[in-house]
C-alpha cells in the first residue's frame, strides 16, 4: 500500500480526473490526452515552480494529508477500577472535578498553566480571539514568525523594525484578559532576528517572552515567494530580504527591461545557529528584559533533536516545543507537509528517549511540549500518557484557530438574528447558546457577557478538552498529571508495540 496522497490536494485544489489511481505515483492510472487538466501535474505544467507551495493560502489553514503508518489512534486508553492516586480515596475526592490539570514551568520566572495545553504560533485568520481565548483559558500562546510582514502600518528603516502596531495589538489581545496563567510569546525566526523584531517587542511593547525558531513553519527549509516585478524585488531587497536573482545587478535590470529576465523570488535565510552564537543571543534577549526563552523545533534528524535539547538544558531555556508531521497551519510546501519530518508520536518517542539520556547525565530539562495534528481530548491524553510525566503540555493549533473562526462566525449569525439550525434548540442569544460563558462569568464577572464570540469559542473549546482529559484521568484513577504514563495506553498494532519497545527506528 502507499501512504502518500494521490495528486489531489487541498494545497492547490487539484483533483484527479479519474477514480482509478496508480498508488505509487498518485496519477490517474488512465491518463488521456484530452484531459481538462485538473490534477497537480496539470497545474505544475502551467504554474511551474510556484506549485511547490500551496496556492490556497490566505484566509485558510493547511495541514498534511498523508495517512501515516502510525499515529495516536494506534493506542487505546487504559482504565482502572480500584483505588485513587493523587487524591484521597473517598467518594467526595475521587471525582473528575478534583483532577488537577495545572502545570508550572520556567527556570527563573515560573509560568502557570490551568491545563496541559499551549496554543502554538499563528498570526493569521482570527488571531485576536486566538490570543484572547488563550488568556481566558489560562494557557500559553505564541505570535507567529514574520508577524511584521502582515503589518501594513509597520515602519522599517535601514532593515530594522521601528514600529509594528500589529505586534503591539497581538500582545494586548492576551494581556487585557491575563488572569495570572499562561503567557503570550513572540516567535522569532532568523529574518525577524536580523530585523530587530525581538528588540522592538521587548523594549517598546513590553513583551516578556521570545521563542527562537529552528526552521520555517516548523517544517524544514525556508519559504520562497514569487515576486511579480522588478520594483517589488528591489523593495524587498531594500528591507534586507534575499532576492534571487539579484535585482540590483545591472545585467538583471537590463534583462528585465528586455523581457528576458527569469522570475524573481524572495528567500528566507536558513538559521545557522551554533552553541556559542545562540548563547550570546539568549543572553542579549535576557539583558533586554525577556523573562522567558522558548525554542520551537520539529522532527529533524534525531542528532539535531539531541543537540537542541542539550543547548536548551545548558541555556536554561524554559520550554521546547516539538512539532511533528501531520500538523501544520500555513505556508509550508505541499510535499514538505506530507513527506518530511517524523510523525508526531514517533517524534515524541525520540524526544523521550533523548530526554532520559540527558537526565541520566544530570541535566535539568526544560518543559517539553509535543504538537502536530492534535484536535481532541483523547489524542491529548494519549500524548501526555506516552510522555511518562516528561511532556508538560500538548500544542493545539489549527483546531483552536478553527474554534476562534467558528465562534466568531456563529456569534455574528446569532447577533444578526440568524441562529443556525444546529443551535436553535439552545436559545436565541449569545448568553443562551454559548454554554461555557457561565464559566467565564465566574472568572471575570458579568463583563464576560461582552467578550467577543470568537474568544469565547476558544475558551469553550479548550474547556471541553480539559473536561475530557479529566474524564480519562479519573478513568485511570489518576488525579494529578505527573502520574500519567505509558501504562495508561493499550497498543493496538504491531507498529505501536514496536514504538513502545524501541524497535520502531531500528538503528
Amino acid at each position: 500500500m502507499s501512504y502518500s496522497p494521490k495528486l489531489s490536494s487541498g494545497f492547490t485544489f487539484a483533483r484527479n480526473r479519474s477514480s482509478f489511481i496508480s498508488p505509487q505515483s498518485g496519477m490517474c492510472s488512465f491518463c488521456t490526452e484530452d484531459c481538462a487538466g485538473t490534477c497537480e501535474l496539470a497545474q505544475s505544467a502551467v504554474l511551474g515552480a510556484r506549485t511547490v507551495y500551496p496556492t490556497t493560502t490566505g484566509t485558510n489553514q493547511i495541514a498534511s494529508e498523508k495517512d501515516y503508518p502510525i499515529d495516536y489512534s494506534h493506542f487505546n486508553i487504559n482504565g482502572r477500577v480500584f483505588g485513587a492516586f493523587g487524591t484521597s480515596e473517598t467518594y467526595e475526592a475521587a471525582t473528575i472535578f478534583n483532577v488537577n490539570l495545572e502545570q508550572s514551568y520556567g527556570f527563573f520566572h515560573p509560568v502557570k498553566l490551568t491545563m496541559p495545553i499551549v496554543l502554538p504560533a499563528l498570526i493569521k485568520l482570527n488571531w485576536r480571539d486566538y490570543f484572547s481565548g488563550a488568556a481566558m483559558a489560562g494557557v500559553t500562546c505564541f505570535i507567529g514568525e514574520g508577524a511584521i510582514h502582515n503589518d501594513k502600518a509597520a515602519v522599517i528603516e535601514n532593515g530594522k523594525a521601528i514600529e509594528s502596531p500589529l505586534i503591539k495589538e497581538a500582545l494586548e489581545s492576551f494581556n487585557r484578559y491575563d488572569r495570572g496563567y499562561g503567557q503570550i510569546v513572540l516567535q522569532s525566526n532568523l529574518e525577524d532576528d536580523l530585523m530587530g523584531i525581538p528588540e522592538l517587542a521587548i523594549q517598546k511593547y513590553h513583551a516578556e517572552a521570545i521563542e527562537i525558531k529552528f526552521g520555517q513553519g516548523a517544517k524544514g527549509t525556508q519559504p520562497v515567494v514569487l515576486i511579480k516585478d522588478l520594483e517589488t524585488a528591489l523593495a524587498k531587497q531594500k528591507l534586507g530580504i534575499i532576492v534571487h536573482p539579484n535585482p540590483s545587478d545591472p545585467a538583471i535590470k537590463k534583462a528585465y527591461e528586455e523581457g528576458i529576465c527569469p522570475n524573481f523570488y524572495s528567500y528566507g535565510r536558513l538559521p545557522l545557529w551554533t552553541e556559542d552564537s545562540i548563547s550570546v543571543r539568549i543572553a542579549e534577549l535576557r539583558s533586554m528584559g525577556a523573562k522567558n526563552i522558548y525554542f520551537k523545533m520539529a522532527g529533524y534528524d534525531r542528532k539535531d533533536i539531541e543537540r537542541v535539547l542539550r543547548i536548551a538544558c545548558t541555556e536554561k531555556v524554559d520550554m521546547v516545543t516539538f512539532d511533528g508531521a501531520g500538523g501544520g497551519s500555513g505556508y509550508s510546501p505541499s510535499k514538505m507537509m506530507n513527506e518530511w519530518c517524523l510523525p508526531t508520536v514517533c517524534l515524541e518517542d525520540a524526544v523521550l528517549r533523548i530526554s532520559d539520556q540527558l537526565q541520566a547525565e544530570g541535566h535539568q530539562l526544560p518543559a517539553l511540549v509535543i504538537t502536530g495534528g492534535f484536535a481532541s481530548e483523547d489524542q491529548t491524553f494519549k500524548a501526555l500518557a506516552y510522555g511518562n510525566g516528561q511532556i508538560q503540555a500538548v500544542g493545539v493549533c489549527r483546531a483552536a484557530m478553527a474554534a476562534a473562526m467558528s465562534g466568531k462566525t456563529i456569534g455574528a449569525q446569532i447577533n444578526a438574528g440568524q441562529v443556525p439550525d444546529r443551535f436553535k434548540s439552545y436559545g436565541t442569544t449569545i448568553e443562551e447558546i454559548f454554554t461555557d460563558l457561565a464559566d467565564l462569568r465566574s472568572l471575570y464577572g458579568k463583563e464576560a457577557n461582552a467578550f467577543s464570540p470568537g474568544a469565547i469559542g476558544v475558551f469553550s473549546y479548550l474547556n471541553k478538552l480539559a473536561f475530557g482529559i479529566r474524564h480519562f484521568a479519573a478513568l485511570n484513577r489518576k488525579f494529578t498529571l505527573p502520574l500519567l504514563n505509558q501504562e495508561d495506553l493499550i497498543p493496538l498494532t504491531s507498529e505501536a508495540r514496536n514504538l513502545l519497545t524501541n524497535q520502531w527506528f531500528m538503528d
